[in-house]
């Protein structure tokens, strides 16, 4: 099999050489060059066409995001952003992928053996889910009223809450979800039930994109913290490198933030979500797999399918990466394929 052929674009010469050497370690991965600015870049990719880029953001010369423009116009590579982890850039590099990249990974920082392992999993995945990635172009951005009326002061009345048919939605995601969850997500009336996200993406930008999206959508959307309650009107997205759990307390539904190891090889872990919800929700649960490498996500739906859920996979035409939700259906854990302005329906039409 052909190796993925990657090019590394970034100004530090310590991160182009921690990259490669990450890289190269992986037996499907062949680092072909590396460049120090998107001038050079430009030549490297003249001399031979990478299968993948990954690009910092933050360069001198020209800008990580406006070359990621030129590419995407003149010859569209898979792009994975590699990052810093600093709030203030956060907003930038989710732009990024509005640009058409097609992942966000952290930079990796030199410390504890354990921390470069697992950088190293994350690294070498996203890489390979960039080379298999079906790329889009760039899709407009509209615009959303403000959320203006009574229901941002008044939520909609919580007797429901005292019966424990209130229904919940989760939803896991990885490479090219954060541009499928903002579909999905703009088109939630204000009264939608309460949702629960688990987007692969770092500390930092998820709670960049939790504060994007509640802009752009009539519900709103926060990154979770511990003890939030789920309730209609509101979208909670896991903390980059934190489990989220899905609890209950009599009627009402909350989420745990907890630490702990990569579950199928992610943390957060569509999993971890998946099977809290078939525990603490069963059948008043659904469930939605959407774009994403990998296989995260999938046992988690059998249980929850086990457990009375209706469970929703995005199709194969519309999803960058079809590898989550093919392993979902693969597993027999899916009752209904989507296509991805489909999902939202459905879930209401389940939920309502």
């Amino acid at each position: 099999m052909e190796k993925i052929r990657v090019l590394i674009v970034d100004d530090s010469a310590l991160v182009r050489q921690t990259l490669s050497e990450i890289l190269s370690s992986d037996p499907m991965i062949e680092v072909i060059a590396t460049a120090s600015d998107p001038f050079v870049a430009a030549d490297r990719i003249s001399e031979q066409m990478p299968d993948v880029i990954t690009l910092d953001v933050e360069m001198p010369r020209m800008d990580g995001l406006t070359f990621l423009r030129k590419i995407m116009t003149q010859h569209p590579i898979p792009v994975v952003i590699c990052s810093s982890l600093a709030e203030s850039g956060a907003q930038t590099t989710l732009k990024a992928l509005e640009y058409g990249a097609v992942d966000i990974i952290t930079k990796p920082r030199l410390g504890s053996k354990q921390f470069l392992e697992e950088s190293r999993v994350m690294l070498c995945q996203a890489v390979k889910a960039a080379a298999t990635a079906r790329l889009r172009t760039p899709g407009s951005t509209r615009t959303v009223e403000p959320k203006l009326n009574a229901d941002v002061i008044l939520t909609r009345s919580t007797s429901a809450m005292l019966e424990t048919t209130e229904k919940v939605v989760v939803i896991g995601a990885s490479t090219g979800g954060t541009e499928a969850l903002r579909s999905l997500l703009e088109v939630m009336p204000p009264d939608a039930p309460g949702i629960v996200i688990v987007q692969h993406m770092p500390e930092v930008f998820t709670r960049a994109f939790a504060n994007r999206l509640d802009g752009l959508c009539k519900i709103s959307v926060k990154e979770a913290e511990g003890n939030d309650t789920v309730l209609r009107g509101r979208a909670l997205i896991a903390p980059g490198n934190h489990h989220l759990l899905l609890k209950r307390s009599g009627a009402r539904y909350y989420v745990e933030i907890k630490d702990g190891p990569l579950v199928s090889r992610h943390r957060p872990s569509v999993d971890v979500l998946f099977r809290s919800a078939a525990r603490y929700a069963g059948a008043n649960a659904v469930a939605v797999i959407m774009t994403g490498m990998g296989d995260d996500g999938a046992s988690g739906m059998l249980e929850m399918k086990q457990a009375g859920a209706a469970t929703i996979a995005q199709d194969e035409a519309t999803s960058v990466v079809f590898g989550m939700p093919n392993e979902a259906i693969k597993r027999g854990a899916v009752d209904t394929i989507l296509p991805l302005h489909q999902i939202a329906g459905s879930i209401l039409a389940r939920t309502h």
